[in-house]
This record gives structure tokens, sequence and C-alpha cells, in this order.
């Protein structure tokens, strides 16, 4: 508690005592010594069950303690209570308890719905009512041994689906990242150099880990992870079973091919077995929005597309809308940061206007996103224009959507439809929704989500309405990738409570 809310408490005519102040301090520290118990609880589910935890779909799994309390209080933001340590920490400790299988477990979702609905059960009781799927099911499901994983190209989405797997890597049953595939550099350092990438970055901080360097055998390793480098000039000339890696998935985040073709040359090399694209397919090549249309995914299938970030970003929102509302028509304007494909300072490009200084200018381009959604919401064909414009941040970018409704709604009601859509539907990992006057760019640094509905910036006009929409196009997209990636190894475990 800091000064304004008691600057707060006398605007109210709540008289502040020292008493007062000293009892916060105090509720402060005994908060911290609950979140402080609950971390080894929460690495025993993750480790030991392969039970991952979360507090209104906030990551909890290796997180400090002010973190987890931050995560406690964001749920008075979107709630109309608000939830606290005290209230989740009996529910956590009943959880390290039982024998459960794999699965996520929003916690703090699971507190809230006893604190409403326990009816006067104890919290066992409750839980084995709401996990009655999960328990005494532990290992059921595991991939024994795990996925292994190659990561061919090690730029910006690369390094993030490295980050992202190495923290996941729980017990070891799930996705494992085996290999990194490059082109070999001209520095004699150039693992020093590729592991130090890994290890700093501007926009989204230092590795959380350890990481160090094997020379001799060209591997990195990362929190124990072991991570063979390998150089090579082509996909198909690669023999991955020398390395001890079988059946892999290979996520090719390099965009030099996008057809089936130039992919399809992955599965020519020994070892792999299936690749997902990091950028939109071409020809045939299936284009997954996870969230929209993951279940296209099927077993014969041996090359995806993860789309686009900000078809990522803006398909959810759009489902969303139009299957509540529909959508008659509308206009996809993207702020987008900027990206490496752009010229630091004026140079010749092939592209119009990329050319010029990316740091230094407003660049309008073309986007194709607008006509990509129709790829993972069919009903959408024909309805949708795009553009976009390139601004002068590394960054999150933003998504306006400008649509024609099928029926009138007001920005209460629009809003809540939305808030509540990011919380309890199918699409909860999808949307994110925020409600504050102050948010800005860099406030979604490290976003998790595909998009983030700013429902402040919401207008709404009879049956016209316009949306705004901010995404994390590096790390948010990552984490949709990651989705596919975890469908296709088989480790999309099921969700409580259930949407």
């Amino acid at each position: 508690m800091g000064a304004l809310f008691y600057r707060h408490q006398l605007a109210r005519g709540v008289p502040v005592t020292q008493e007062t102040i000293s009892g916060s301090f105090d509720k402060w520290k005994a908060r911290e010594a609950i979140a402080e118990a609950m971390i080894p609880l929460i690495g025993k589910l993750y480790r030991d069950y392969n039970v991952v935890t979360s507090i209104y779909a906030r990551a909890i799994i290796n997180r400090s303690v002010i973190d987890i309390i931050k995560a406690h209080r964001f749920v008075r933001q979107i709630e109309s209570r608000g939830l606290t340590v005290e209230d989740s920490y009996p529910i956590l400790k009943a959880l390290s308890e039982m024998n459960l299988g794999p699965a996520r477990i929003d916690l703090g979702k699971l507190a809230i719905k006893y604190k409403t609905q326990g009816e006067g059960r104890s919290v066992e009781e409750f839980l084995r009512t709401e996990l009655a799927d999960i328990i005494d099911q532990k290992g059921n499901g595991v991939n024994a041994g795990g996925q292994d994983v190659i990561l061919y190209g090690f730029g910006r989405i690369g390094r993030l689906m490295a980050r992202i797997m190495i923290e996941r890597a729980g017990g070891g049953d799930g996705i494992n990242l085996r290999a990194i595939v490059v082109r070999r550099g001209n520095a004699a350092d150039d693992l020093a150099k590729r592991a130090s990438l890994l290890r700093r970055d501007s926009i989204h901080g230092s590795f959380q880990g350890t990481l160090t360097i094997d020379h001799e055998n060209e591997y990195i390793i990362a929190n124990g992870n072991p991570i063979k480098v390998i150089y090579a000039n082509s996909p198909d000339s690669i023999d991955y079973t020398q390395y001890g890696i079988k059946d892999a998935i290979v996520v090719d985040n390099t965009g030099v091919w996008r057809d089936e073709a130039g992919l399809g040359q992955h599965l020519k090399s020994k070892g792999v077995a299936k690749v997902i694209l990091t950028a939109p397919g071409k020809g045939d090549i299936k284009n997954i929005v996870y969230g929209v249309n993951d279940s296209l995914i099927s077993e014969d299938d041996t090359i995806l597309s993860a789309a686009s970030c900000t078809t990522n970003a803006i398909t959810p929102v759009l489902k969303a809308i139009n299957d509540e509302y529909g959508v008659e028509s509308g206009h996809v304007e993207t702020v987008h940061a900027y990206t490496n494909d752009q010229n630091l300072i004026d140079n010749y490009h092939k592209g119009d206007r990329r050319g010029r200084g990316a740091a230094l200018n407003m660049v309008i381009t073309e986007t194709g996103a607008a006509k990509a959604v129709a790829k993972a919401l069919p009903e959408l064909a024909g309805k949708l224009t795009g553009n976009a414009i390139r601004v002068p941040t590394p960054n999150v970018s933003m998504a306006i959507l400008n649509l024609n409704l099928g029926k009138s709604t007001d920005v209460e009601s629009l809003n809540d439809f939305l808030r509540h859509t990011s919380l309890y539907s199918d699409l909860q990992k999808q949307i994110d929704y925020v409600k504050s006057p102050e948010v800005v760019s860099s406030d979604f640094v490290g976003s998790r989500y595909a998009g983030i509905v700013d429902a402040e910036a919401t207008i709404v006009n009879g049956n016209r309405c316009v949306l705004y929409v901010w995404y994390d196009n590096e790390f948010g997209y990552s984490c949709q990738v990651n989705r596919i990636l975890q469908h296709l190894a088989g480790v999309n475990y099921p969700a409580f409570p259930k949407a």
C-alpha cells in the first residue's frame, strides 16, 4: 500500500492512523510469505505431474513472489471481486497432494469458483468434482521422452521460440528443443555469438536461467537442456538421427520457403516427421490460427503454416464478433512495429517505401492479413480490406478493426461481451482484455496472447464499431506457434475449470 492509497482513504473520509499503516504492511508481509510458499508447490505440480498452473491465464510457473502477487491483483481489473493469495493457496496446496494427470489449471478461476459455488464443501471435495477427469491419472497421456523439436533459423522468432520451449521443459516429457540449424557465420566465435543473442535481448530482456557453451561438440546448454547447433546450407542435407533426434518437428522461421515444394525439403532429412512454417503459407498449405481453426489439423498433415502475427492477432477477435453480431464488411488498419525487413537508414530496397529509414519514418505498406483471415474464417471471405503503417517502434503493434456489424449494439455491451470472451470462452488463450486509460504499446511487451482488446478505445455507433487490438508481434505470435507445436506433439492437455 502506498501514499496514493492513503490519499484515497482520506478523500473518502476514512482516517488513516499509524495502526492502519502498520497493519497494511503486516498484511503485505503475510502475503509475501504465502506467495513464497506457493512457489515450490507450483514447481512440483509442473515437474512431477505436468500440470501447468496460472492465475486468470497469467503464467505463475518460474515466477517471483511479486509476480505471483501481481497476478492475483490483476483479477480485480476484470472481475467484480478481487482475489488474494489467501484465497488461492488452499486450492494449490490441495492440488499438490492429489495424484493428477497432465492438465492446465487456472488456479485463480478455481479459487473464485470455490468462493462463489463451493456450497459448503471442503476444498478437496470441490476439487474432486471439478477435476474428476484427471484425478489419479498421473502419467496418463504423457509422451515418454517428449517430442523432439528443431528450430531451422535463429532470428527474432526462433530465439523467442527457444525461450518458450526451454521455459516449458518441465519434467522432459513435453516439447524438447534438440537442435538449432543456422548457416555458419564468418566469425570465429560464431557459437558464442548465437548464445549471446539468446542470453540478451534488447526488447524482451535477459534469458531467465543459465547458458553454457560446449565449444568442442557445438552445443548450447540452456537450463540443463543440451541444444545441438547444426551448420547447414539447405534443409534436405542433414541427418538428424546422428544426433539422436528422431520423428522431429521442424519449426522453419527463416521465411525463405513458403510453399509445399520448398518446405518439403525438410522432410527429406533423416529424423524429420513434420514442419511448421512461421509465416503465411502458399498454395494448399493449411494456415492455422490456433484457437480458431486448429480443428483442421489432421494426423496426416506434415506441413502447416502458423500464418502471420497480424492474422493471429485479429482473427480470434473477428471470429468472436462475427459469431455474436455478424460482420457485414470492414477495414483493418495495422500500425506495425518495424522489422528486420526494413532498412535502418535510407538504402535500396526491392519493396516500395521500405527502403527508407525504419527508425525515422512512418511507412505505408501493404498487408495480406485482411485477406488471410478468410483462410481461417471462410465466412469473412471478401468482406475485409486492409493496409499497414510501419512505425518507429521495435515491437508491439496494433490492429484497428473498423467493422459494419449485422446488428446494433453499444460500447458497454460490446466491451462486456469481449471481456467475458477473454475470460471464459474457447478463445481465452488468444484474446486478452484491458480497460485502462493509461496503457501504451510497451505495456504489452511479452504478452502471451494473440491480441489484446483495448476497451477504453472502443467506439460504437449503431451497427458500426471500431476496435483497437494490441499485439506483441514477436512474443505473442511465438506463443501461438508454440500452441500449434504442442498440438502436433500431443501435449495439449485439458484445461480446468472447463470453459
